[in-house]
């Protein structure tokens, strides 16, 4: 009876079909090399923005750096998404990793050599070329790495692969920024850019396993000429705009907490770089778990997850912007988690599914432009907490999220998507 019982619990599991997408090689390999991108983005996002405060005590510099990146990733995406739709995409993600690759290795070096650091106050302007150099590669790049997944996987598996990608990504949320954090403080911070720098290399390795797919369609015209056609057929298609809205405006008024967290750890919290750490991995085991369930779930109702997702994103960030107690910020981050991660993975699985794949690149570059959005907002944000305060900055923010998100539940068009 116990051996039925079991027998039956194994076969329900294997019913869900949560790692489904495992079963392709390539989409397997494209996993791994992903490794190097979410282990980087996740032990950076605690180095850089406690070095910079470091080094520097201000908000509207972490402001600043943000914004270094957001210019590239505004100006550049749609070009990015242009070849992606015109060229192998797997060589615009492997000349990406050397970049990041040598990036890591400049940052770790100057550390090292004590020109990077609190005792040469001017010297944050690397950090703001490296994110200006970041920036530029995310923009090339990151259209590449969203659009080659249903060039790997078949059209059913799409939201399995994306929820996979978001799972992995979340795994590297929750154990990153607390290694980050700890390391740091035992070891300094050169020695996280030095593991970055072999996490990205290994990421190179995986990725040259990659298929080298050619698009299809020839193409004739000039990459301007592309990405106008891009533009006008994102204008042409109502739903497709609507999504766009929903998930980058997530981002522009819903991550600029993550380069503000520094002053919420240090002055506010009083938790320093190892609590930093620590909120920031919390969040990810909320992502985990938004992760595991949509891998699991069929893919329905896609629009009404996005919107929920954000109205959950905004409130959690909102008492976490006023909130002073250390078990109630750690709440907030777990939710916060669940809220970005289920808005990444419906927007990007409803984008992919409704977009005709010709214009599958110059879409998800707008898409991608939710990066460049986030810092522009981390911007705004960093002038805000200086004039106002970094709680009023951040919950003003929140707010406008949950307020928008809550009149696009009103009209059926949206959250009634599949």
């Amino acid at each position: 009876m116990a051996l039925t019982s079991r027998i039956t619990l194994a076969q329900r599991l294997r019913s869900l079909g949560t790692f489904d997408s495992f079963k392709v090689p390539a989409y397997r390999m494209y996993f791994l090399g992903m490794i190097g991108q979410w282990a980087s983005f996740s032990m950076e996002s605690v180095a850089r923005s406690y070095l910079i405060y470091d080094i520097t005590g201000s908000e509207a510099k972490l402001g600043l750096v943000a914004l270094a990146s957001a210019i590239p990733v505004l100006a550049l995406s749609l070009f990015g998404g242009a070849f992606a739709d015109r060229m192998p995409k797997k060589h615009l993600i492997q000349i990406s990793q050397v970049v990041m690759t040598v990036v890591s290795v400049g940052t770790g070096v100057l550390i090292q050599t004590g020109y990077l650091g609190p005792e040469h106050p001017d010297s944050w302007w690397v950090l703001v070329a490296g994110g200006f150099m970041m920036g530029t590669v995310m923009a090339m790049s990151m259209p590449s790495r969203q659009s080659i997944i249903p060039e790997l996987v078949g059209r059913e598996q799409i939201m399995n692969a994306i929820s996979l990608n978001t799972l992995g990504m979340s795994v590297f949320q929750l154990v990153g920024p607390a290694v980050a954090g700890y390391l740091i403080d035992w070891f300094g911070y050169a020695v996280i850019y030095y593991i970055m720098s072999v996490i990205q290399g290994g990421a190179i390795v995986f990725t040259s396993f990659l298929p080298r797919i050619v698009p299809s369609q020839e193409r004739r015209k000039s990459v301007l000429a592309d990405v106008g056609a891009g533009i006008r057929y994102i204008a042409a298609h109502r739903l497709i705009m609507l999504v766009l809205l929903f998930y980058v405006g997530s981002m522009l008024l819903g991550m600029p907490y993550q380069m503000m967290m520094p002053v919420f750890a240090k002055d506010i919290l009083n938790v320093g770089v190892a609590g930093q750490g620590t909120l920031m991995s919390v969040s990810g085991i909320g992502a985990l778990v938004a992760s595991l369930t949509l891998a699991s779930l069929p893919s329905r109702r896609r629009g009404l997850i996005l919107l929920i997702s954000n109205i959950l994103l905004g409130g959690a960030l909102l008492v976490f912007a006023f909130s002073v107690s250390w078990p109630l910020s750690l709440g907030m981050m777990v939710l916060v988690g669940v809220g970005r991660t289920s808005n990444n993975t419906s927007g990007a699985a409803l984008l992919q599914t409704h977009v005709e794949p010709a214009y599958l690149g110059r879409v998800m570059s707008i898409m991608m432009m939710n990066f460049g959005l986030s810092s522009l907002g981390t911007f705004f944000a960093g002038v805000l907490a200086e004039s106002l305060s970094v709680q009023w900055a951040i919950g003003g923010l929140a707010m406008i999220l949950v307020g928008g998100s809550l009149l696009g539940l009103i009209p059926r068009r949206v959250r009634s998507l599949q």
